[in-house]
Formats: C-alpha cells, structure tokens, sequence
C-alpha cells in the first residue's frame, strides 16, 4: 500500500473515443425489417395476381359441370357460349369483349387459346346457340372452351 499516491487518477491512461460504427452491416433490426418488407412485397404480387387464378379454376368447375351434366346440344351450346363470354369480360374487360358476335366473337376466342373453335365447329356452336340447325361437334366445343379458360394456342 506505499505505493498508492493520493494522487491515483492521474495514473490512468488518457480518455479516448472508440471508433465511429460503420454502415456495414446492418444491426439485426434492420435485417429483420428488410425480411418483413420483402415478405410484404412477395404478398401483395401473390395476392395481385390471386384472383385471376381464382377467375379461371372456377370458369374450370363450371366447365367440368357442364361437360358432366347431359343435355341436349342446343342447351350445352347456350350454357358454353354463356360461360365463354363471361368469363372473357371478367378476364378482358367489358369494352373489350361486350361489343364482340358472330364471327368477331369466334375469332377473338380462337386468336386467345381457343383454337377448337375455329372453321366449322365454332360456325356450328354459334348456330346452335342461337336457334339454328344443329351440327354438333360437342367434344370441339368443349375443347375450345377448355382451351379458351387456360389460356393456351
């Protein structure tokens, strides 16, 4: 103890900063709100795009429906043509597919998937549907409208 001065705080070594943190990396907080916003992002894209799927696998059911219920070709032509055009204005808008018939209307589901349709089979859909002598190529029609809803050439 003889060696303790009174004067002991002068002893200690001189007072010094430590150095100034750096930007890299980031402190775990961070880490955690960058996850949390890319999680948001990938939700909102998930979600944005949902119910166009949505749209289609139900136009799908309504389809599986009629091609399960039996009925006569002038009724399953009707409740195609039904389905096909609500379904186009769902998917395409309502100025884009309310001012479509006859033969505009046939070639804009050939020209988006439903190639089924086009020449004699799509002419013979739409005289069936409306009132006209029936030459029925039922399993073309459903094929058109299947192709139509999944979107595929």
């Amino acid at each position: 103890m003889g060696n303790m001065t009174p004067d002991w705080i002068s002893q200690l070594a001189p007072a010094h900063a430590p150095p100034p943190p750096g930007w890299w990396p980031p402190a775990p907080g961070w880490w955690g709100l960058l996850i949390l916003l890319a999680m948001m992002v990938a939700g909102y894209i998930y979600w944005h795009r949902r119910p166009a799927v949505r749209l289609r696998r139900i136009a799908l059911r309504e389809l599986k429906n009629l091609q399960a219920t039996v009925m006569d070709d002038i009724i399953l032509a009707r409740e195609l043509e039904l389905l096909l055009r609500r379904y186009a204005v769902a998917r395409f808008g309502r100025d884009t597919v309310a001012n479509l018939s006859g033969e505009r209307w046939i070639a804009f589901v050939v020209k988006h998937g439903g190639v089924a349709w086009s020449g004699k089979s799509g002419a013979s859909l739409l005289r069936a549907a409306y009132g006209g002598a029936v030459n029925a190529d039922r399993n073309s029609w459903l094929k058109g409208a299947h192709d139509f809803i999944r979107g595929r050439s």
